[in-house]
């Protein structure tokens, strides 16, 4: 059993930052967190800078997802938006992403083209069609270890009891984690906690400035969640220092002022392992030049 399928399954809470890079996974990593949630949002911000309206793609996610995995062993729950298509695209999202390192898989019922959860606009394919796609990313995964996250957005198209209706197919299809998104108010949480928290895990999505409730994990878990994501948190935190950051050169014309924001150069090369890597390489300079003598 995976290390995240047994912390799910035991009753504890864990939670998830959301990463895009391996820079902010391994600092995430060394931070303690178990799990990490590589986020489509987040890629779409950092890399591309756009907005999360479906515009990253399949390979783009994946290669994102194996540059992370070759930095950190932590698990990575993977943002697959729609499963990039029908049932048989979800299909081969699980098997790439579950090749490059994926220790669970999200796919919503949004149709394309697709918007973040907490933005207006959004529509959604019939809730069979769904079914159909968590069933296909059962078939396709190699491992029954990687998690099967199904996620439904119908709480601002259709209402909460239809959302309510489409999580219960979701669960009876065989996900391996629930996620009804953007629920309004703590009591529309403690609603789906308490029709389903019982018989999968919960999956909540914290959003700052979104539409659900801003919690704590400690709260969440009361409520009876046992998953906590928090996606786009370092990516807000990230664009607020950047903008301090870039207005503080513009205006001083150097780096002085912000130097007890930032960490120096050699901090960041102890950060990111650069004295490990160069002691690692000199060993193998010295195990070459033994062989030649």
């Amino acid at each position: 059993m995976s290390q995240l399928r047994a912390k799910l399954q035991g009753g504890g809470m864990v939670v998830a930052p959301g990463v895009y890079d391996g820079l902010s996974a391994l600092v995430a990593s060394q931070a303690g967190f178990e799990a990490l949630y590589l986020s489509g949002a987040s890629i779409a911000y950092t890399r591309f800078g756009r907005s999360d309206i479906g515009l990253v793609s399949m390979t783009e996610v994946a290669d994102t997802l194996g540059a992370i995995r070759e930095r950190v062993d932590t698990d990575i729950i993977v943002d697959a938006d729609t499963g990039f298509g029908n049932a048989l695209n979800v299909q081969r999202t699980v098997h790439l992403f579950e090749r490059n390192g994926a220790a669970g898989i999200q796919i919503e019922d949004q149709a394309l083209p697709k918007r973040c959860g907490h933005l207006e606009g959004k529509s959604l394919v019939p809730a069979a069609e769904m079914v159909g796609k968590i069933k296909a990313a059962l078939d396709a995964r190699r491992s029954a270890d990687t998690l099967i996250v199904a996620r439904t957005d119908a709480i601002a198209v259709e209402g909460f009891d239809a959302a309510m209706e489409r999580a219960a197919r979701y669960m009876e299809a065989g996900c391996d984690v629930l996620f009804v998104e953007a629920p309004q108010s703590i009591e529309q949480m403690r609603q789906v906690t308490s029709r389903f928290g019982n018989r999968v895990p919960l999956l909540a999505n914290m959003v700052e400035g979104g539409k659900t409730p801003l919690l704590s994990a400690e709260e969440l878990a009361g409520i009876g969640y046992r998953l906590a994501i928090f996606p786009g948190g370092l990516t807000r935190a990230l664009a607020h220092c950047m903008t301090a950051y870039f207005a503080s050169l513009k205006s001083h014309g150097t780096t002085a002022p912000f130097r007890d924001r930032m960490l120096d150069f050699n901090a960041l090369n102890a950060l990111i392992g650069t004295p490990e890597l160069l002691a690692r390489g000199r060993g193998y300079d010295a195990a070459q030049h033994e062989g030649q003598s």
